[in-house]
């Protein structure tokens, strides 16, 4: 072998022994030093976290492992848990916050600590501090003295790390899949929910001697991203499940979206003994959504809320009897100001939602159902917020569907938040729909059948409250015929009620409208609500007054026809008796 091979080899071997022996050097270095340096960690990081909380928190761990070669480090069994004593200090000095927040996981990972800046720039920077399924606890109670504070630290914690750094800033902090569980304590009897799944990761969290002050942090972070994966509650009455696929939210953007949202019942159609519903909504948005407001007092304020494609159905089964509860005061924007937390949404922007209401009737024995397809529009001023209230009292809706699938239908309502009684008022108009379509609800659960109809136009304006409806309806129509019909004894289906069907036709429902000499009737509504119908039903009797009254069918009128079957039957009870004295005289002659 050449002299220059051997020269190689001793130089790789040279410098390959260095590498070793260098490596040994300093993981020997960083043992040793990490050993020295245990207990004053462990008693720095006790005392940052108590000292930066004004006292309220302290941190128990088991061991603290670290490498300051790699920058990494982890702390095993951690326990970070609430003074109670000093919480109770922090409430009578009105500094304490609205929750309090418990956190236990089994190994806490610190990745890149830059132990050179540290030592050299007096800035401590760490890349990321990974807590891996941790199990966290945030007790709610809202305080007044909490109203309206910004989002920012009473006091800088710069002051507790001044003596040791100019700087302390983390990258990422990264609850991962933890298990979250919300205590509400603003009530008689706290309520608690929980969620599984939840990843929240908190951005550029730093401290200096300027953060506290940045108003573009929020509690001394650049941002904070949520996202749970399918979220799952079965509701407290056990008759649904409530889900959502995929949430995310970003604070730096306020938009928070969930991708799927389901509320499923529990049990089958047959099984229900109220309204059952049904919902599906693919895409749910918010903009603006304000997280300091809801973290501190669960309020829901946002700019915007979009809703884009699903279904909503709702089934009533009348075969079972029926509780007369009464439904005074229980209208959507009643509603919407009896809820504990503040909620305030300036616009909902609905797009193409299927509304469906389905009913089996306990006489016909069959299934009607009236569909709303297509639905879109726009909710303003969704708010049970005083103030709101005071600057503008109504929310609006205005509103776009097609009913049956065919005839478009426009709907402005109008909603006073500040009425004692619910005032409300609505008006639109339903177009171009062919009558014989309504079959699909008239016959199975009103047992009138619609032969032949063609509707133009039904026009309304209605104003109401809790008590009384009035306004006017105006529907335009063509060529209008109708058959009453009847359960046929014994059988699933319906049939034809001739002679009331003829009477109806004839003596009482008008064919068009206007009619052929030019006549138009208008329908004046007064209509009194009974106490047990709901806000829905409550609008379809309204409107089905007003249709009644438009083809003809006045109370007067009813009580004409009624008297025309009467007269009819007792014809036909003496045409029976006169046939059956025949019979018996036939009868004795032979």
């Amino acid at each position: 072998m050449s002299e220059q091979p051997k020269k190689k080899i001793r130089l790789l071997k040279w410098l390959l022994g260095a590498f070793l022996f260098i490596s040994l050097g300093l993981a020997s270095a960083s043992w040793y030093i990490s050993i020295k340096l245990k207990p004053y960690i462990r008693s720095e990081i006790t005392e940052l976290v108590n000292k930066s909380t004004h006292g309220l928190y302290q941190i128990e761990f088991s061991t603290i492992h670290t490498n300051f070669i790699t920058g990494s480090a982890s702390i095993n069994d951690v326990k970070i848990t609430p003074d109670t004593n000093a919480f109770k200090l922090l409430i009578a000095a009105k500094m304490a916050p609205n929750n309090l927040y418990y956190i236990a996981l089994k190994k806490l990972s610190i990745q890149h600590f830059h132990p050179l800046g540290m030592y050299f720039d007096k800035e401590a920077k760490i890349d990321l501090l990974l807590f891996d399924k941790p199990n966290v606890i945030m007790v709610n109670k809202h305080f007044e003295f909490n109203e309206n504070r910004p989002p920012r630290p009473r006091k800088s914690p710069y002051d507790y790390i001044a003596k040791l750094f100019k700087s302390l800033r983390i990258e990422i902090v990264d609850f991962k899949d933890a298990n979250f569980k919300y205590v509400n304590n603003n009530g008689k009897v706290p309520e608690v929910d929980s969620v599984a799944n939840l990843n929240v990761t908190l951005k550029d969290w730093l401290i200096d001697a300027y953060s506290s002050a940045d108003t573009s942090r929020l509690y001394l972070l650049k941002d904070i991203v949520i996202n749970v994966n399918n979220y799952r509650y079965a509701t407290p009455d056990s008759m649904y499940y409530l889900k959502a696929n995929q949430v995310d939210f970003a604070v730096s953007s306020g938009k928070l979206n969930i991708k799927q949202f389901e509320l499923l019942p529990r049990f089958s159609e047959p099984n229900f003994a109220h309204d059952r519903f049904t919902i599906k909504l693919n895409n749910i948005g918010f903009d603006g959504l304000n997280l300091p407001a809801y973290i501190q007092k669960q309020d829901l304020i946002a700019k915007q809320m979009h809703i884009t494609d699903g279904k909503v159905s709702v089934y009533n089964n009348n075969n079972y009897p029926k509780r007369k509860v009464d439904r005074t005061g229980k209208f959507p924007h009643q509603l919407l100001q009896l809820i504990k937390a503040k909620l305030n949404i300036k616009k909902i922007n609905l797009n193409n939602i299927d509304v469906s209401f389905a009913a089996f009737d306990r006489d016909s024995k069959q299934t009607g159902k009236l569909t709303f397809e297509k639905t879109s529009g726009v909710i303003s001023n969704a708010t049970n917020m005083p103030k709101e209230k005071l600057v503008n009292p109504l929310m609006t809706a205005n509103l776009q569907s097609y009913m049956m699938g065919q005839g478009k239908l426009t709907v402005n309502f109008a909603f006073d938040l500040n009425s004692p009684k619910g005032a409300f008022s609505y008006k639109g108009a339903l177009t171009n729909l062919d009558g014989k379509i309504l079959n699909r609800i008239t016959k199975p659960l009103g047992m009138v059948q619609v032969n032949r109809g063609e509707i133009k136009k039904l026009a309304f304006a209605i104003k109401a409250d809790e008590n009384v409806a009035r306004g006017k309806v105006d529907f335009t129509y063509n060529d209008l015929s109708v058959a009453l019909m009847k359960k046929e004894e014994g059988k699933q289906r319906l049939v034809r009620q001739g002679l009331i069907s003829f009477l109806a036709n004839n003596l009482v429902i008008y064919s068009d409208n206007p009619s052929k000499e030019g006549r138009f009737t208008s329908a004046t509504i007064n209509y009194k609500r009974e106490i047990t119908a709901s806000f829905f039903n409550y609008i379809w009797k309204t409107l089905f007054q007003g249709v009644k009254y438009s083809i003809g069918v006045t109370p007067q009128k009813e009580a004409e026809i009624k008297a025309q079957i009467t007269k009819f039957e007792k014809m036909k009870e003496g045409r029976d008796e006169r046939r059956f004295r025949r019979q018996l005289r036939k009868n004795k002659r032979n």
